[in-house]
């Protein structure tokens, strides 16, 4: 069953330079007990896009339009209120950097004790208690101790798991994490990457991975969205989207990437170029300056927006026919 689904999102946030259009018609959804990755470069719209569902923006400073349903609700239409009071007890976010999202000035135990009583009626007795568990679910070693520690007393992996922790304490049905392995070691990153799927399978939530480290998503999701210049040019289920790749801004993601699954002789290719401004994003498609098959579209990829197509269950914003995107990963593999 459907949990949250975004229909035609659109965040743009009025500057001194011009109209910045940070998230431009973005629709996805995410069932309970499943995971949706959301890839891409910075600047491309994927940590704006998850604050909007979490009801993060500041007043005034952004123009949100579209329908953000949590469980059939719309968050977009609804008060500052009624968005607080859901957030924390039935959506929370692991954020990119817990180090500043953290409170440097109160403990980790004050921080996920306020977390928990602000949902749940319980003393103060209780809701130590409960950090305390929350912490050693976790896996922070010595947790009755560590409780009454400050952020900056923890190492980068200990803060990201006590973060987890403060998410999880009031059991969401639905978890953002953004970035959640960013600084991390390898071996840290595998144990994190483990605990969000351990409890995700014992809470039964829905699952947002932010990154833009594709083996992170290879990991964890089982569908992908890839996202460019505030819009979604791929969607599609793991498999497909690393199996048979559709959009050419994928197969740059993917070919900058080392595999493991397969042999390469070739070297490493970027992608050429940088992302778009925001502000002035290009007329057609916003990856034609720096793709590599423009010439093969006739014209239309500088001059018309491509649609959002499904093509077999999955989806697509390329105008290349479906032979060329075949032929040319094939050849590009």
């Amino acid at each position: 069953m459907t949990f949250l689904e975004v229909r035609d999102l659109r965040v743009h946030f009025p500057t001194d330079d011009g109209l910045v259009k940070s998230v431009d018609g973005l629709t996805y959804s995410v069932e309970r007990g499943q995971t949706l990755g959301i890839v891409g470069e910075s600047g491309s719209g994927k940590s704006v896009s998850s604050l909007s569902v979490m009801g993060l923006h500041k007043k005034g400073t952004a123009r949100i339009t579209g329908e953000v349903l949590l469980d059939g609700e719309d968050l977009v239409g609804a008060s500052e209120e009624r968005v607080r009071s859901l957030r924390g007890k039935r959506m929370a976010m692991i954020f990119q950097d817990p180090l500043s999202a953290m409170h440097p000035y109160y403990t980790v135990g004050t921080q996920i004790i306020e977390a928990y009583r602000i949902h749940n009626k319980a003393t103060l007795a209780v809701a130590r208690k409960h950090a305390i568990e929350m912490l050693d679910r976790v896996g922070i070693p010595n947790p009755k101790s560590r409780v009454d520690d400050y952020p900056h007393q923890f190492s980068g992996g200990m803060r990201q798991r006590a973060m987890i922790a403060m998410a999880l304490s009031c059991d969401p049905e639905l978890l953002i994490a953004d970035e959640p392995t960013t600084a991390l070691d390898v071996t840290v990153q595998a144990q994190i990457l483990d605990l969000i799927r351990d409890l995700q399978q014992e809470f039964n939530s829905a699952v947002i991975i932010i990154t833009h480290d594709l083996g992170v998503v290879a990991e964890l999701a089982d569908d992908i969205m890839v996202m460019y210049a505030g819009r979604a040019v791929e969607y599609g289920t793991a498999s497909e989207i690393f199996d048979s790749p559709q959009h050419p801004y994928t197969w740059g993601l993917l070919r900058s990437m080392p595999r493991l699954d397969r042999e390469r002789t070739a070297r490493l290719v970027p992608i050429k170029g940088t992302p778009p401004s925001l502000i002035n994003v290009p007329e057609g498609c916003p990856f034609n300056p720096r793709c590599a098959y423009v010439e093969l579209t006739g014209g239309l990829s500088t001059t018309e927006r491509p649609a959002f197509r499904d093509i077999g269950g999955r989806h697509v914003a390329c105008h290349l026919s479906g032979e060329d995107r075949s032929r040319l990963w094939s050849a590009n593999v």
